[in-house]
């Protein structure tokens, strides 16, 4: 049974699973208060502090959570999972043609690649701006304190990407409870806000959301700049879908996040109603002088789980790539035994914590900050409206005229963020813009490369039947044992094998042509994993089928193998008498120029992504340790290829 065939939670089970929803998935949202509404009346765009204002920013918030993550998210994109998966790569899986895409679904395809990097930049910036936010408290309650708030901030990133390596299972046994005292906090802040100026409550009316666009024109538009950081959390949200389910997430929502952001945003803007001075933290500002130690430790470990679900996301989103074949292979440290989906990606955990603290050194507050968030997730929203649009047409059958309803409702939202937080380019917004450039460079390159290299290697590919032939009639001598040649073509006899054979001059008794494939759905049943074949001569085809989120494991496949039937008897193997065969490819540029007047060659790169592609095979993981491999029992026959 797959994911998405599962039944929905009910009782206890769907009211632990909501309590983890709310740490996990609701993390980088809870925090956002510690800013979004400071960010209004005192960033680079604020406003003064009168009563419109206040009524009219407060009744953008609340209508922007409730269209954002209730309508788009929860009540309409979260219906496009992959088998109980969500995520834009996901989302990519289900709205890309089979094949090799073209023309508008080319553009698709990497509209949905850069949609992903996109995600990196929020990894980057989500811990420095979340910690920062919640360390600065400590600057309202003695201002004497004020120069400790970017060490203790960088000491606080710094632990937390250092006990990546012990895994998440540890942290995440308190991620729920703890972000439910923060909310419940929050929620109490805001109660006793609102009782000095109830009055407040009036923004709930989305007049007042209209009338401050009516009053302040184009400079009214600028403050969606801000108001975005109130719904960061969305991507995330729709990511997270696959570990707890669509009815858990909601219930978290509705009873407990969105009651509790709603209060203590109502209870900021109260404040500032009684007390325009409250505008430089109005956060802090409502914590009564008793509570602010107390507060900034239990902000402070909401904005570590904040933090944990965005680097968690990266590494998700780092196999997904590489499973999908725009990522080369990297180091995967399974960090939990019962839980798939708890991994460490050593790299990437140390390049986002690189780039997370020289955020916090540079930029120092998470008002600065704040100019750098909002770019990269107001161009995620776009692209998912756009590939939800896709799948309601292509998966769904939806009507041409029910497509582009909806769609022109969600991007006419999507575009006004992304239009008011161009503002925010020149001031720290192109460092996301940076980022998700690199990371799209690299993901296009690694996969043109493959493409290429596929190509290239498919060119000295002999078909099987004209192998097998020549084997009859030769009969090399046979030793006992197995061997097993990784190939990345099941149509024809590799050239590791060729190699092999033309230098060793012998077999193996048993031949497995194995090859690995991923499929573009999250899981691949058990019953669906192996597929084998008989060839005759002891040669045997076997092809692994893997989900995007699953890791390759070989030795398993060997063992599932040996107890499936397949279209034969079982095929055992013993594995002291098992031998790996893995080709190396020497990746060699060629400079020489095209003729003009030769055919294109398929898959053909540009110099500068040879170069890079080449740089990038040299450091990719090995294929022994990536598909876990014995070392001991591996062979690897190398080539020079003119790439």
């Amino acid at each position: 049974m797959s994911l998405g065939d599962k039944s929905p939670p009910s009782g206890r089970a769907l009211a632990t699973l909501a309590l983890g929803a709310i740490g996990v998935v609701y993390g980088d949202i809870g925090t956002s208060p510690l800013y979004a509404l400071k960010e209004c009346f005192s960033g680079p765009q604020s406003f003064p502090v009168t009563e419109a204002n206040v009524l009219g920013i407060l009744s953008l918030v609340v209508w922007s959570l409730n269209f954002v993550v209730t309508f788009k998210y929860l009540a309409m994109v979260m219906r496009a999972d992959n088998r109980g998966e969500g995520g834009i790569l996901a989302l990519l899986a289900l709205a890309r043609p089979s094949g090799t895409p073209t023309g508008v679904r080319r553009l698709l395809v990497a509209a949905g690649l850069f949609g992903s990097a996109l995600l990196y930049g929020d990894g980057i910036i989500t811990p420095a701006i979340s910690v920062l936010g919640a360390v600065e408290g400590l600057r309202v309650a003695t201002p004497a304190l004020g120069h400790l708030v970017v060490p203790a901030a960088f000491l606080i990133i710094l632990a937390l990407f250092f006990f990546q390596r012990r895994g998440t299972a540890g942290v995440g046994a308190v991620f729920g409870p703890l972000t439910s005292v923060w909310f419940g906090c929050i929620a109490a802040l805001g109660i006793a806000g609102i009782a000095r100026q109830p009055s407040v409550l009036r923004a709930l009316n989305p007049w007042y959301a209209l009338d401050f666009f009516l009053r302040e024109g184009v400079h009214g538009f600028a403050v969606l700049a801000a108001i975005i950081l109130v719904v960061t959390g969305g991507e995330a949200l729709y990511a997270d879908m696959g570990h707890f389910g669509k009815r858990p997430i909601r219930l978290a929502w509705f009873t407990i996040v969105l009651p509790a952001l709603v209060l203590n945003y109502f209870g900021q803007g109260a404040l500032l109603l009684d007390d325009p001075t409250a505008a430089r933290n109005p956060f802090y500002s409502l914590v009564p002088q008793w509570a602010l130690y107390p507060m900034v430790a239990v902000a402070t470990g909401a904005a570590v789980v904040a933090s944990q679900a965005l680097i968690s996301g990266a590494f998700s989103l780092t196999r997904q790539a590489v499973q999908l074949g725009y990522c080369p292979r990297v180091n995967i440290v399974h960090t939990s035994k019962t839980e798939i989906g708890q991994i460490y990606i050593p790299s990437v955990n140390t390049l986002l914590m690189i780039a997370c603290l020289g955020l916090v050194v540079s930029f120092r507050t998470a008002g600065n900050l704040a100019a750098t968030y909002g770019v990269a997730l107001s161009g995620t929203m776009t692209i998912t409206s756009i590939l939800f649009a896709v799948v309601a047409r292509t998966r769904w059958g939806w009507s041409p005229w029910k497509v582009g309803a909806v769609t022109a409702v969600f991007l006419s939202v999507d575009l006004a963020f992304v239009g008011a937080n161009l503002l925010k380019i020149p001031h720290g917004g192109w460092f996301p813009l940076v980022v998700a450039a690199l990371v799209f460079t690299l993901m296009s390159t690694w996969k043109k490369g493959r493409v290429r290299l596929a190509d290239l290697v498919r060119e000295n590919t002999l078909p099987m039947d004209l192998f097998l032939n020549d084997i009859r009639r030769r009969s090399p001598h046979r030793v006992r044992g197995t061997a097993v040649f990784l190939t990345s073509d099941a149509s024809g006899a590799p050239p590791v094998l060729l190699h092999h054979l033309k230098h060793n001059q012998v077999l193996h008794e048993k031949v497995m042509l194995m090859s690995i494939l991923t499929e573009e759905i999250p899981q691949v049943d058990a019953a669906e994993r192996v597929q084998c074949r008989e060839l005759g001569e002891g040669f045997y085809q076997v092809i692994a089928h893997y989900g995007f989120m699953e890791t390759p494991d070989v030795p398993a496949v060997l063992r599932l193998l040996g107890q499936q039937s397949g279209n034969g008897r079982p095929v055992a193997t013993v594995p002291g008498m098992t031998t790996f065969y893995l080709g190396r490819e020497t990746l060699i540029a060629d400079h020489r120029r095209q003729r003009l007047s030769a055919p294109a060659v398929p898959g053909r790169m540009a110099r500068w992504r040879k170069k890079l592609f080449i740089v990038m095979s040299r450091n990719a993981q090995s294929a022994t340790a990536f598909f876990s491999l014995p070392p001991n029992r591996v062979v690897e026959l190398g080539a020079q290829i003119q790439f």
